[in-house]
C-alpha cells in the first residue's frame, strides 16, 4: 500500500470508536427462514406493484411485484414456496408498508439463475441492455439510501459524465458487510465495475476504501495492476467519509453544488454492495434477493457477517449470532451514526438493511439536555458547512422558510453535529424533523 497522505474531504468531520468487531468474519449464508416477509416499498419511488395473490407457488428469483414508474423497483421472491397473507407490516423504518408474506418450501430457483460461482469476466451486454438487466433484477443501492440504480444509471441528456465512483469506504462504526464484500468476492466487483463502465461510457474508474481495511485495498491493488483504467485509493478514516459528496471532494475534489447530484460534476457513485449486485444481475441473471447484513454489538456473543435473503425476520438474525444480550437496550438497522431504533424483531431485513446493530443499556440512554453554550462544536463537524444549532431552531419554530435558506435540505443526515455537542442536545432529530415538514409543504 502506498505511504503517501491519504486523501479526505476538506470540511468538518469526525472520529467515532471503529469498533469493526466482526471485520474478519467470514461471509456465512444464513439457514432458511419458515417464512419470509418481503415488502413492497424497499426503494426510494412508487412502491411495486402485486402481481402475486395469496395461495400462489413462487420460486426463488421470481419478480412478484413490479415497478411502478421510472423511479422505483422490481421485488422478487426471495425464496420457494406459497405466497401467504398481503398486509401491511412495520419496516425497519418504523411505519407499516404493505407487504407479502411466503411460507418456505425447499429452495427451487427460477431456471435461467446461474447459482455456480464460476467467475463471467466478459460483458455481453448492451449499455442499453446492461440499464435494462439492472432495472429487471431490482437492484438498488446498497449503502443505505435505496436509490433504484437503473436511475443513476440513466444519465440525464446535456450532462456529461467521466468517472465512476466505486464507494468501498463503510465509514459507519460496527459495520463491515461491504468489507467483507471486498475481500471475499474482489474479482467480481472489478467485473461489475466493467459493467458500470461501460454502461455509462466512461474509462476511468477509482474504488475508494477507508485504509482501516488495508487487507482489501492490497488486493484491489495487486488485481488492477492489468485494469489500467480502474484504480484504488486509500482514503483517511474519518466520518462521514462514504457520503458522495465528500467522496467525490476527497477523490476528485469536485464539488456537487448545493441542490445538485454527482453527474452535475461529471460523476457517478455507486456503493460496493450495488456493484457485487449488479454484477450477479448482470453476468448470472440473478435479481436483488439477498445481501451481507453484519450483526454486532459490543456484547453480542458472535459478532458475524451473514448472506441473509431478503425478508428474513430479524430475530432469525439474531439468533444465528448467538441470541439477543440481556444487556440490550437498543437494536438499531444500521450503524450506531445514520442507523434507526426497531422496534420490533419480527421486522424483515430489505435490501438496505446493512447491518443490526445491538447497544447495551448503559450506551443507548440519552443524556440528559442542556442549553446550548454556543461552542460552534456543530458548525466545526458538519461536513456540509451548515449552522446545524441553528437549524434545530428554526426546525423547533416551524419556520420553514428560514430553513430552506438556510439549506436544511443539504443536510446528509450524518449525525456528526449531536456526536460532538457538549449538551448533548438533539441536533439531528430536530433537523430531520424539519426537513420532513419541509418537503409536505412541498406536496399538493
Amino acid at each position: 500500500m502506498s505511504l503517501h497522505k491519504h486523501k479526505t474531504f476538506s470540511i468538518g468531520g469526525v472520529h467515532p470508536d471503529e469498533n469493526k468487531l466482526s471485520a474478519h468474519t467470514p461471509i456465512t449464508p444464513l439457514e432458511l427462514p419458515k417464512m419470509v416477509i418481503i415488502p413492497i416499498t424497499q426503494h426510494i419511488g412508487a412502491p411495486a406493484k402485486i402481481i402475486v395473490q395469496r395461495g400462489d407457488a413462487v420460486k426463488a428469483g421470481q419478480i412478484i411485484a413490479t415497478h411502478e414508474g421510472f423511479v422505483s423497483s422490481n421485488i422478487h421472491s426471495s425464496v420457494s414456496g406459497k405466497v401467504g397473507i398481503i398486509e401491511e407490516v412495520m419496516d425497519s423504518t418504523g411505519f407499516k408498508h404493505t407487504a407479502i408474506s411466503i411460507r418456505v418450501k425447499g429452495d427451487e430457483w427460477v431456471e435461467n439463475i446461474d447459482r455456480t460461482d464460476t467467475l463471467i469476466e466478459e460483458v455481453a451486454l448492451s449499455p442499453k441492455e446492461i440499464v435494462a438487466r439492472i432495472m429487471e433484477s431490482g437492484v438498488v443501492g446498497m449503502g443505505g439510501a435505496a436509490f433504484p440504480s437503473h436511475v443513476k444509471l440513466s444519465v440525464p441528456e446535456g450532462k456529461h459524465v467521466d468517472h465512476l465512483i466505486i464507494n468501498g469506504v463503510e465509514c459507519e462504526p460496527f459495520l463491515t458487510a461491504d468489507h467483507r464484500l471486498m475481500v471475499e468476492k474482489p474479482k467480481e466487483i472489478i467485473v461489475g465495475v466493467k459493467i458500470l463502465m461501460k454502461a455509462l461510457g466512461v474509462d476511468k474508474a477509482i474504488i475508494g476504501i477507508e485504509d482501516n481495511k488495508a487487507d482489501a485495498i492490497e488486493i484491489f491493488e495487486n488485481l488492477l495492476v492489468t485494469e489500467p483504467g480502474i484504480s484504488v485509493e486509500a482514503l483517511e478514516v474519518q466520518y462521514p467519509q462514504g457520503g458522495e459528496k465528500q467522496l467525490i471532494q476527497a477523490l476528485l475534489n469536485r464539488e456537487v453544488p448545493s441542490g445538485g447530484l454527482p453527474s452535475d460534476v461529471g460523476v457517478i457513485v455507486h456503493n460496493v454492495g450495488t456493484t457485487y449486485a449488479i454484477y450477479q444481475a448482470v453476468q448470472k441473471n440473478i435479481p436483488l434477493v439477498e445481501r451481507v447484513v453484519t450483526v454486532t454489538g459490543k456484547s453480542v456473543k458472535q459478532p458475524s457477517n451473514f448472506l441473509v435473503r431478503i425478508g428474513t425476520p430479524v430475530i432469525d438474525v439474531l439468533i444465528a449470532a448467538g441470541g439477543v444480550p440481556e444487556d440490550t437496550g437498543k437494536i438499531v438497522s444500521g450503524g450506531p451514526m445514520m442507523g434507526k431504533a426497531i422496534a420490533d424483531l419480527d421486522v424483515p431485513v430489505a435490501k438496505g438493511t446493512s447491518g443490526i446493530l445491538l447497544i447495551p443499556k448503559e450506551d443507548s440512554m440519552r443524556e440528559e439536555v442542556y442549553n446550548c453554550v454556543h461552542c460552534g462544536k456543530c458548525i466545526e463537524a458538519c461536513p456540509m458547512g451548515l449552522e446545524p444549532y441553528r437549524l434545530l431552531l428554526l426546525a423547533k419554530k416551524g419556520n420553514h422558510s428560514r430553513a430552506k435558506e438556510e439549506h436544511i435540505i443539504d443536510c446528509i443526515e450524518c449525525g456528526s453535529c449531536s456526536f460532538v455537542c457538549p449538551s448533548n442536545r438533539p441536533i439531528l432529530d430536530y433537523i430531520r424533523l424539519g426537513k420532513t415538514q419541509l418537503k409536505k409543504q412541498k406536496k399538493p
